[in-house]
């Protein structure tokens, strides 16, 4: 039996304006500066939802909430989607908000160079075509005491290494040490596309430098050492020291690789952070080439760094995906005002090592002045801060957590809580334990002090 058309549905698919008709009644809302052709593309958009909604229900359109509808779709578009979050997690490396926040200066240098021309490949001393490798380069030897070069990221500079030294041949890496850097990258995975031939040793939890001796070969090409990330293997453990790798690695002319992963330029232990040590130490203690991260640890933008004996920079230097992974002015020049307050010991002006240095009287004193302003039952409790990003797995800092119960401030939950926070502007994060928000004023700029209190108030009311 045939359906019979529906006389009510008919007649609102027929009161359904025309595209000309909604762009007026838009317009006429004057909330949002649309060009005609976009609002065009919206309105039709919006009107062919209506009508599947029409086909699918018995609800009514309107034409002034058609035009609602219009107005919202073009706000969105008008919205910047990559916004300024406050970080309240007191996570300070924290990879899903974009890891280290940059300086003052780098910032500036940023702004100054984007905004123009600038020497990037220019020698102004003899008036000709130069390499972009100088405005990092010159630093990073001062600090490291090796020469260096810039790609767009440290698996990019591992790939490329390996690209270069160890494609056709093998290269002996622990089992313990194949790890996962993130959003499913796997070491074994970027060994494999640079053409090199992954010879694995060793045990998971436990390898010994008889197992890279007994595997060295005609086909090796070099020795890897990788930074273990964002896990830690505890238990009954082992692996060689960096001094027993260099001294094999010397024994059979091998150039020994370490992937740094976080870069550390300023020495952690003063703060009980003793697993990441500096990366000068490590070519002081002999390792042949280091790669690197630029916005972990070190502070500065998303780069990847490739340090250490001059030939073998230079060789890396010369190969053809060099050009495909370069950095661009930006990173150079954020890259560089980074390095310059490390060569003039102005630790606290690079945000990460800032918040890595203040002590937890000093988030303390901030955390009770916050929970007295905001009241509501907020108090101070002890915690602890994370480094984060891919670096010093599992240790952590000592804090002062501010955290506000639910009930006491109104809320129904704390993950309620929570996402009214992240919904607001400026979007706020923090974390949730035992349905209480807490928020960690390490990973906060004094200067936002101000603003997250108006979020958290927001959220609240």
């Amino acid at each position: 039996m045939t359906a019979q058309p529906d006389p009510d549905r008919q007649a609102r698919l027929r009161a359904l304006p025309s595209v000309d008709e909604l762009i007026r009644a838009v317009a006429a809302r004057g909330a949002v500066d649309a060009p005609h052709a976009l609002a065009a593309e919206e309105s039709r958009r919006t009107l062919a939802q209506a009508r599947a909604e029409i086909l699918s229900s018995c609800g009514a359109v309107s034409l002034e909430g058609l035009a609602a509808r219009v107005e919202q779709a073009l706000a969105a578009l008008a919205r910047p989607s990559l916004r300024r979050v406050l970080n309240a997690s007191g996570v300070i490396l924290h990879t899903n908000l974009g890891r280290a926040p940059l300086s003052a200066a780098a910032v500036e240098a940023v702004r100054r160079t984007a905004g123009g021309y600038s020497n990037l490949e220019y020698d102004l001393d003899i008036g000709r075509r130069g390499k972009r490798d100088v405005h990092a380069g010159r630093l990073l030897e001062r600090l490291l005491g090796a020469p260096a070069i810039v790609v767009n990221n440290n698996a990019a500079a591992i790939f490329l290494v390996l690209a270069e030294l160890a494609r056709g041949g093998e290269a002996i890496v622990s089992r313990g040490e194949l790890v996962e850097i993130g959003d499913g990258f796997r070491i074994p995975d970027i060994l494999e596309q640079s053409g090199a031939r992954l010879r694995e040793v060793g045990a998971t939890n436990r390898t010994r430098i008889e197992d890279f001796q007994e595997a060295v070969s005609e086909e090796t090409r070099v020795i890897l050492r990788v930074h273990l990330s964002n896990f830690e293997i505890v238990g009954f453990t082992g692996r060689p020291t960096r001094a027993e790798l260099v001294a094999l690695a010397r024994e059979h002319a091998i150039p020994l690789i370490e992937d740094l992963g976080s870069g550390c330029f300023y020495d952690l232990a003063q703060h009980g952070l003793e697993e990441e040590p500096p990366v000068a130490a490590a070519l002081a203690e002999g390792v042949d080439l280091v790669t690197f991260s630029g916005d972990k640890l070190l502070g500065g933008p998303q780069a990847g760094l490739i340090a250490g004996r001059p030939e073998l920079v230079a060789r890396v230097r010369r190969h053809p995906l060099f050009r495909a992974l370069r950095a661009d002015k930006m990173v150079y020049a954020a890259l560089e005002a980074t390095l310059r307050e490390y060569l003039f010991e102005r630790w606290d002006q690079v945000p990460a090592l800032r918040m890595i240095r203040l002590s937890t009287e000093q988030v303390r004193e901030r955390a009770e002045a916050f929970a007295g302003e905001l009241g509501l039952g907020a108090e101070v409790v002890e915690g602890e801060s994370l480094l984060g990003g891919g670096s010093t797995p599992e240790q952590t800092l000592p804090t002062a957590l501010v955290r506000i119960l639910p009930e006491a401030a109104g809320a129904r939950s704390a993950s309620s809580l929570d996402r009214r926070l992240r919904l607001g502007d400026p979007p706020v994060t923090a974390r949730l334990a035992d349905d209480a928000l807490l928020i960690d004023l390490r990973t906060i700029d004094p200067g936002d002090d101000e603003a997250l209190l108006s979020a958290v108030r927001a959220a609240l009311a």
